[in-house]
């Protein structure tokens, strides 16, 4: 007997099977039609924007570009599309990529439209990013509550997720909470790939974001207990008033964690939760979530085409001294250019 929504062992693999596997994960909010996309029925085609002229982008979850009748052999599910990530897919057979965050020409494809670049290597793409938000506790899990409330568009604002939830069993100081990150997201593994690279390039200078933004308390100890937990993300426009507000209606909320985006030591959400009297606790960055994210849509992706091979593109962003920099003669060959091209002597 077919299960439903499970294409079988055997059958060919389609663009098409792909949207209908992120429509059943996402309970039907992907953009199934054209007239979808600016009629205002799906909530979430959202366009984001920072008012910088020319610079909004507008999320169409669903198929971005590509045939639907396209057969998928091989699918990768991404956090963010970069020319790295099609590059990777073009180098290693795969033909479809799964996008959390929105798509926007050039931007996501190295400064050229993006159907003249995902078509050399014959790749569709899809997004979800807001239409994926709050179908899954693995967040809260992850930073060690059990959430009973998740709210997408806190204060009215789109995207500006707030998860409230109580303490796991075992879970029962602002140092567990610290203690279960760093066995989950291994940061030991994360701070010795860091070392071996600072070892292969020969610089200890080297710098990598999931070796260096492990979780924190910014106010509280490690023994500050925590029962009550408002999880918030800063970057999706969480301010201090939004944190008055959910303390009103949640008297007893005594901790807060914010993750995928940070907050600083003395930024206005960290005073603001010490006026409040909770404790303050910085949780995993962005640079973790394709394992908070894009991990359990990859498994469900491959539970729902169990035929089609399935792989999770990972990065890893690293920072360089301009002095320790690829080889000796990259360096040299970059002196060269910046002499001779690009600082010219009436500009100095």
């Amino acid at each position: 007997m077919r299960m439903p929504g499970v294409v079988e062992m055997g059958d060919t693999v389609t663009v098409a099977d792909i949207l209908d596997a992120l429509d059943k994960i996402t309970g039907g909010r992907v953009c199934r039609r054209a007239s979808d996309l600016f009629s205002g029925r799906n909530r979430f085609v959202v366009t984001k924007s920072s008012g910088l002229p020319g610079k909004a982008v507008t999320e169409t979850p669903g198929l971005v570009f590509g045939d639907p009748s396209q057969e998928v052999k091989k699918l990768a599910v991404c956090m963010t599309l970069t020319e790295g990530h099609i590059e990777l897919a073009g180098a290693t057979g795969v033909n479809a990529i799964v996008s959390h965050h929105p798509v926007a020409d050039a931007a996501n494809s190295g400064g050229v439209p993006l159907k003249t670049y995902a078509a050399l290597y014959g790749i569709a793409v899809f997004e979800l990013h807001e239409a994926f938000h709050g179908l899954h506790p693995g967040i809260a899990f992850l930073h060690g509550h059990k959430v009973f409330r998740v709210d997408i568009a806190y204060g009215g604002i789109p995207g500006n997720v707030m998860a409230v939830g109580k303490a796991l069993d075992g879970v029962r100081t602002a140092g567990d909470i610290l203690r279960r990150l760093a066995t989950y997201m291994a940061y030991d593994d994360e701070a010795r790939m860091m070392e071996a690279e600072r070892r292969v390039r020969k610089s200890n200078a080297i710098v990598e974001a999931n070796a260096v933004t492990a979780g924190v308390i910014l106010h509280g100890s490690e023994s500050s207990p925590v029962g009550t937990i408002i999880h918030i993300h800063p970057h999706t426009g969480f301010t201090p008033a939004h944190l008055e507000q959910a303390v009103r209606e949640h008297p007893d909320a005594d901790t807060v964690i914010c993750s995928i985006s940070r907050a600083s030591e003395g930024s206005p959400l960290v005073r603001k939760a010490a006026d409040l009297g909770l404790t303050f606790i910085v949780g995993n960055s962005h640079a973790m979530e394709i394992l908070e994210n894009g991990v359990p849509l990859a498994i469900a992706l491959r539970m729902m085409l169990p035929q089609l091979e399935i792989v999770v593109f990972r990065e890893r962003v690293s920072s360089y001294p301009i002095s320790d920099i690829g080889t000796p003669a990259i360096r040299e060959y970059g002196r060269e250019m910046a002499e001779k091209y690009l600082v010219r002597s009436e500009g100095v």
